[in-house]
């Protein structure tokens, strides 16, 4: 009776299958997590997005898995210019935005040629140049909630 309403479910055996709902699994939990999230936390997911993106491309690189290595290095160049650098307010944000920017389009070519030289030092170069804004940016947390609701004021 039950074997014939199992069989469809017998596919997900199969590694790429299982890998495939990993993926889905991890959308549903990453926008879920987006919907409730306040514009401090959105940019500390971009931080946490790259920071592991990096370090995915990192361990393909070492494993000569090309594919997995571009696709990691894409997902980090396009949270750098299409979050963090899209996001920057150039007018208001004075010469601290003017340099993220600078940095930010710095990392996305140092990325860029990562992915083209296979060049994990330039990989290890971009997270190492990310992680103190990351750390910072995580510090302050405390501070944007605090000033979050009388923003709303």
């Amino acid at each position: 009776m039950y074997a014939a309403t199992a069989q469809p479910f017998a596919s997900f055996a199969n590694p790429a299958a299982r890998q495939a709902l990993g993926g889905l699994y991890q959308q549903v939990r990453v926008e879920s997590k987006v919907d409730g999230a306040s514009p401090h936390e959105l940019v500390a997911m971009l931080f946490e997005g790259f920071m592991e993106a990096v370090a995915q491309a990192r361990g393909a690189l070492r494993e000569k898995r090309t594919e997995i290595k571009g696709a990691a290095i894409g997902r980090a160049v396009r949270i750098v210019e299409e979050g963090l650098r899209a996001g920057l307010d150039l007018r208001g944000g004075g010469t601290l935005a003017r340099d993220l920017h600078e940095l930010y389009g710095y990392l996305a070519m140092r990325l860029t040629l990562a992915n083209l030289r296979n060049d994990e030092a330039a990989l290890e170069e971009c997270q190492r140049l990310m992680r103190p804004l990351h750390e910072a940016w995580l510090a302050i947390a405390e501070d944007a909630a605090a000033a979050a609701p009388a923003a709303r004021r």
